[in-house]
């Protein structure tokens, strides 16, 4: 690697890497948001049941599930980068099944494919930049900009759905869906043609070969299985990393994927308009940009980064206590969902994201965070069942009780995870 650089050298340097992997990032919450907004359209366009329209939500979660979970063994056994190559084409055509889908079935492949491969993506994508930058703290800084595309896919899908909305039938839903295919399409054409990509991808080959012949413990902790690592390597620390991470995220993807799926519907039962329920989501979405923005600069300092989750975590609590006073009252409601993605965009996914990065050996990267994802993924899909009952305006302020204290909890376990990180030398000061 180019050791000559400074760091915002090099952060900036591989940038473009950084966005490639965020744009499936971008893709990844597109699908989610892109299918929870039109998915009543396509019932009335398609003509489907109630019990087909969950199904394809559902079908969408537990793919993205399916796809996190095995991501990291697939890209093993087919290679890491022809993995991040390739990976959007298949994407693509997902979704283009799904632009051209006249009955249920179609629909069903065509959001199948888009979720496992979204779900692939995620973990491989990160582990890509990791192992090309392998650097600590530009790695942390490029990993967390990656959390912007994120949120960048949620907006844009809010803002396609929003200005097809007055489309008759089903054709506003495929404008939407045609327009992540051309997305995917682009992404998978960037990554695989790109020369400077390619440099980055031969360079990172040398830098990994030289420390493999340097330091044969490393090594060796690269080369092994995510087993072997958790239950055999690092005297016992990462298996403590792993734990904390999927429960932190597990108890926080909870909170995230309430807000995600019913923070609308949370509205709309308030008696808000639809205008103003998801107009007030997009003018969240694009203000919670610039505090992701924010958080990329100071995740490679681990105090900083630290001072900022406790901040963000404060402010999540904040949150849910002025909805449990107020989470019947219009005004109670947006004010809170404000409150509460500045502080999940401080204390939240970014955050999970790094700490993986940098806690395991970069062999078994993608695999954990595939593990860790995809086990959140799964437990959001079961929660997602009695959700709508629990966000009801006759049980929401007892909910939002019950959410702040899981704050708490997550809050804590990811306090002990930066001071296990410190206590382990693990850390990006």
């Amino acid at each position: 690697m180019d050791t000559k650089l400074n760091e915002n050298e090099l952060v900036k340097k591989y940038r473009p890497l950084a966005t490639a992997a965020g744009v499936g990032s971008m893709l990844g919450s597109g699908i989610i948001i892109g299918l929870s907004t039109t998915l009543a359209v396509w019932q009335d366009g398609l003509q489907l049941s109630n019990s087909q329209a969950g199904t394809i939500s559902g079908v969408l979660t537990l793919m993205i599930g399916f796809g996190s979970l095995f991501g990291g063994r697939i890209a093993e056994h087919v290679g890491l980068i022809k993995t991040f190559n390739w990976i959007n084409l298949f994407y693509g055509l997902g979704t283009l099944i799904c632009v051209f889908s006249t009955n249920f079935a179609m629909l069903v492949v065509g959001i199948g494919i888009a979720g496992i491969t979204s779900g692939i993506d995620l973990p491989v994508s990160l582990a890509v930049i990791s192992r090309d930058a392998p650097d600590k703290s530009v790695n942390n800084k490029l990993v967390s900009y990656t959390q912007i595309f994120w949120q960048l896919g949620t907006f844009v899908s809010s803002v396609a759905a929003f200005i097809v909305s007055k489309v008759s039938g089903a054709m506003g839903t495929r404008i939407v869906f045609g327009v992540l295919t051309v997305i995917a399409f682009f992404a998978w054409l960037w990554r695989l043609e790109s020369p400077t990509f390619k440099k980055f991808h031969a360079l990172g080959n040398e830098y990994w070969a030289k420390m493999d012949l340097e330091n044969k413990d490393e090594s060796k902790a690269n080369n092994a299985s995510v087993i072997n690592v958790l239950f055999h390597q690092g005297k016992g620390k990462y298996m403590k990393f792993f734990i904390m991470i999927i429960s932190y995220y597990c108890l926080w993807n909870l909170l995230a994927n309430t807000w995600g799926q019913f923070g609308t519907f949370m509205l709309r039962k308030a008696n808000a308009s639809q205008s103003l329920a998801t107009g007030a989501g997009l003018v969240i979405s694009f203000c919670v940009m610039g505090v992701i923005a924010f958080f990329s600069k100071v995740s490679s300092n681990n105090k900083s980064r630290m001072s900022s989750f406790i901040v963000g975590a404060i402010i999540t609590f904040a949150s849910f206590i002025l909805l449990g006073f107020f989470g019947t009252a219009v005004i109670g409601i947006i004010l809170a969902q404000f409150s509460y993605q500045v502080g999940a965009s401080l204390a939240g996914e970014a955050m999970y994201k790094v700490w993986t990065q940098e806690s395991f050996p970069m062999g078994v990267r993608s695999s954990i965070q595939g593990i860790v994802n995809g086990t959140s993924r799964l437990l959001c899909a079961l929660f997602a069942i009695v959700t709508p009952s629990l966000v009801m305006p006759g049980r929401i302020i007892t909910t939002m009780w019950v959410f702040s204290v899981v704050v708490i909890i997550y809050a804590i376990i990811g306090v002990v995870m930066g001071r296990t990180q410190k206590k382990y030398g693990i850390d990006a000061e």
